[in-house]
């Protein structure tokens, strides 16, 4: 990435991060009532700083926690839904585009949801920190998590070529 960021930007950065959790608050009115709400929790955004070309941080709320890029440029066209690749120290992630009523474009990759595993707003903090640190260190490789082991399918009851050739049942041999 680049070499440390101005102060100015770092301070934008937080500007951002409080900009964002001003919109989730007014969403959690209306999301006390769904079941995936974590009543314990509250809006909050942790770490939020110039990262690149763009403010980086991460959004708890009571129902979801989300690594939150805001890009530089949040005017231009984007396509809501879209999924970007995005060079982190720690490697490649992935980042769905958004855009927040009353704030624009945002870039997200979910961290966790919903919040139950939580019981209360220091852990969810402390876990949202760590996320953001382990995302910021060139040393915790992103790739190199290793894979689950593969777990045996058991073979299809039906073959397919004989489900379209009329035969429905197996043959055994």
């Amino acid at each position: 990435m680049t070499a440390e960021p101005a102060p100015d930007r770092d301070a934008e950065a937080r500007a951002s991060g409080e900009a964002i959790a001003a919109v989730y608050r007014v969403a959690d009115r209306a999301m006390q009532d769904l079941p995936i709400y974590n009543p314990v929790l509250e809006v909050a955004t942790i770490g939020f700083r110039a990262v690149g070309d763009a403010a980086l941080g991460v959004v708890v709320t009571p129902w979801f926690m989300n690594l939150v890029r805001v890009p530089a440029d949040r005017g231009t066209e984007v396509s809501q839904g879209a999924t970007v690749a995005r060079a982190m120290p720690a490697g490649v992630m992935d980042f769905t585009v958004g855009v927040l009523d009353g704030f624009g474009v945002i870039e997200s990759c979910s961290l966790a949801s919903p919040m139950f595993g939580f019981a209360d707003q220091q852990i969810a903090e402390s876990t949202a920190l760590a996320a953001l640190a382990a995302v910021l260190d060139p040393d915790f490789v992103v790739d190199a998590v290793p894979e689950a082991a593969a777990v045996p399918q058991p073979a299809p009851a039906l073959d397919r070529r004989r489900f379209l050739r009329g035969v429905l049942t197996e043959r055994r041999p």
